[in-house]
């Protein structure tokens, strides 16, 4: 399945698992942030649906006013756009779902985390499958199959010589300037930073007071701001309050609502049963890297005079190629980052059961043995439920660390893989 724009067409890695959920679900949710593709994906992979967009204040307004009366006058068969605008649609789809269970008859898509929404007063919990779709993976734009994760989740990488495929640093930074949303990468860089401009006015204009009570738009925009210059980092609300003179709660308000309108993403902190020095503060990510650089103002000739900061926008980039890759690879993966009392951390964690994996990210082009004290750290704390380990960097040789069970992998492996 495709995202098309201009005629050029990427291949969705989701399409598979919307498939499979279509077939046995009575209500299929594609959620993700606006502009990822969404509608797109519905509509080609269900051609033959009614299609209703919540957008159209034709539509909008007879949702708002009468939800049972809305749902009851659609076909079986229906694809509802940006369902989020009128949440106690969902309590009517219920009513319908209970009335009549045939798999595939809802394909909603959100821009917004319908989970997370506080006007979602009864769950579709066994009647709906969420799958998310975010921007474009570096895979998915490179129209590989983005087996990266399944081969490291399976202990199946193996040392080799990447030469021929070999990343340079200033490719390597153009991937982060790019980002994933379809429509900038078809557009100057100047062109681009005009979009990603216009469609966080759109969102905060439209799509924020669907969601939420938000005093005062331009302060969430500072936020948003402040964050993408320093994604990756640790949550710290007093600093975040002091600098934009917002109190507790209003910065705490405002995260969530950036969370759930899929711009930020709160990356937990790891911890098990004896974890009594290590940190619970939650890391911030931004989650798609083009924004980011666009809000934070970098440019290419940056990666040099600003590097500490590309190297915080690396490590999100990255990260967020791993959780979107586990949309279709292992949705049950959940998601972590390592640190402890003595400032050793591992930028992300991935975990199903007790079963762990670390990962962290190196913007240089070649490893010392020094590196990868945090899996090290890791590894020790986990014992015998420890997997692997990975060290990216920008070099060309994927080699066996002698650290038992870890690798130096070049970043290319991410979309080549």
């Amino acid at each position: 399945m495709i995202t098309a724009k201009n005629n050029t067409l990427w291949k969705r890695s989701i399409t598979v698992s919307l498939k499979t959920a279509l077939k046995d679900t009575p209500v299929v949710s594609i959620l993700g942030p606006r502009q990822s593709g969404k509608s797109t994906l519905a509509c080609t992979l269900c051609p033959q649906y009614a299609y209703v967009n919540l957008d159209e204040e034709k539509f909008l307004s007879t949702a708002l006013s009468d939800p049972s009366g809305f749902i009851e006058t659609l076909p079986e068969r229906v694809i509802i756009d940006e369902v989020q605008r009128a949440p106690a649609l969902l309590r009517a789809i219920k009513a319908s779902v209970d009335k009549n269970r045939r798999p595939g008859r809802f394909v909603l898509t959100g821009s917004a985390n319908l989970l997370m929404l506080p006007q979602l007063s009864e769950s579709l919990a066994g009647r709906m499958e969420v799958v998310e779709l975010y921007p474009l993976t570096e895979s998915e734009k490179e129209h590989q199959g983005g087996k990266f994760l399944h081969s490291f989740l399976k202990g199946t990488l193996k040392p080799e010589m990447l030469l021929s495929q070999k990343e340079k640093t200033p490719t390597l930074v153009k991937r982060l300037i790019a980002g994933g949303y379809p429509e900038p990468l078809l557009r100057s860089s100047t062109r681009a930073r005009q979009w990603y401009r216009q469609y966080i006015k759109s969102i905060l204009e439209r799509d924020v007071y669907s969601i939420a009570d938000v005093k005062d738009v331009r302060a969430l925009k500072m936020l948003l701001e402040f964050l993408a210059t320093s994604t990756a980092q640790l949550v710290n609300v007093s600093q975040l309050g002091n600098a934009l003179k917002l109190d507790r709660a209003t910065v705490d308000h405002y995260l969530s609502i950036l969370e759930r309108l899929f711009l930020i993403r709160m990356l937990p902190a790891w911890h098990n049963n004896d974890g009594k020095r290590l940190l619970k503060t939650p890391k911030v990510h931004l989650l798609d890297s083009g924004l980011a650089v666009a809000l934070a103002g970098l440019h290419p000739r940056d990666w040099i005079v600003r590097r500490e900061k590309f190297g915080h926008i690396l490590e999100s980039f990255v990260v967020q190629q791993f959780i979107a890759q586990a949309t279709w690879t292992d949705p049950d993966l959940r998601f972590w980052h390592y640190r402890d009392h003595d400032q050793v951390e591992v930028d992300l964690v991935i975990t199903r059961g007790k079963e762990t994996w670390g990962v962290e990210v190196k913007s240089a082009t070649a490893t010392t043995p020094h590196d990868g004290k945090g899996l090290r750290r890791l590894a020790d704390r986990c014992g015998e439920h420890f997997r692997g380990g990975i060290l990216f960097y920008a070099g060309d040789l994927l080699v066996r660390r002698k650290e038992k069970k870890m690798f130096s992998v070049p970043f290319t492996k991410l979309w080549d893989g």
